[in-house]
């Protein structure tokens, strides 16, 4: 006999009686008469035997797995990926700042501003005898030298000294020294960078100043050898410019 025709409905009732020897209940007589073979009543496993059944093994697929597991492509092998190294603290950390900070200070130093040591009291107030400042020397390179700007130069009696001045006429301009004021192109000119104590009565005829040359003073006007001297200043013996006084503490700033 075939295993399943036990469950097909070509069967008679008579035929699944000998096959189960048991006597039909009511509720197999109601499915005999609607036409379905009498099956015994079936009962489902118990709860407890479902928990029983084994169950397949769960990968942890989390991001933290993945990315730390070895990766593997056609023709090529990817190294793991691992945590990005550690930022350098400590005693590394400021060494490579302090470092950092002295390169770029001897850069300057030595290649955009240079120290110089004030001799002498011609410029007075602002610069004083024995004071030190950077120089910038490429500041006219970039711009024009302007009125007004303390400028360090080789002396034109003798390139192996430099002076320090103050600008007050440019190429061109006609200047004037009348009894101590200061006429440039016949307009008088503001000071304040000379105090009334350093003034002097000194007159000077009028001067053209000729082109590439500049007329410098100094602040002290009473004691300064400039160009009421020794003339107006060839552009091509101004090397600098002066910027910061940073010697004596009490005297720091930028030279205006």
């Amino acid at each position: 006999m075939n295993p399943t025709a036990a469950f097909t409905p070509a069967y008679t009732s008579h035929q699944y009686r000998l096959i189960s020897k048991k006597p039909f209940s009511p509720a197999q007589h109601r499915h005999r008469h609607r036409g379905f073979p009498n099956l015994p009543d079936l009962q489902q496993p118990p709860a407890e035997q479902e928990a029983e059944q084994p169950t397949a093994p769960q990968t942890d697929l989390t991001p933290t797995s993945v990315l730390l597991a070895p990766q593997f492509r056609s023709g090529q092998t990817l190294i793991p990926e691992g945590p990005a190294p550690a930022e350098p603290t400590g005693w590394r950390s400021w060494s490579r700042d302090i470092f950092a900070s002295i390169a770029i200070s001897i850069f300057i130093i030595l290649f955009l501003y240079q120290p110089v040591r004030v001799e002498g009291t011609s410029m007075l107030p602002r610069l004083q005898d024995q004071d030190r400042l950077f120089i910038n020397k490429f500041a006219y390179r970039f711009e024009s030298i302007q009125r007004g700007d303390v400028v360090v130069f080789l002396y034109p009696g003798d390139h192996t000294k430099s002076y320090i001045k103050r600008v007050i006429g440019l190429p061109g301009d006609t200047v004037r020294i009348d009894h101590g004021d200061v006429y440039v192109n016949d307009h008088p000119i503001r000071e304040p960078y000379v105090p009334n104590r350093f003034r002097d009565e000194r007159s000077e005829p009028e001067h053209r100043i000729p082109a590439g040359d500049f007329w410098v003073m100094g602040d002290h006007r009473n004691i300064s050898s400039d160009s009421r001297d020794f003339g107006p200043v060839p552009r091509a013996l101004i090397y600098g410019k002066a910027a910061f006084v940073y010697w004596p503490m009490d005297q720091t700033g930028v030279v205006r």
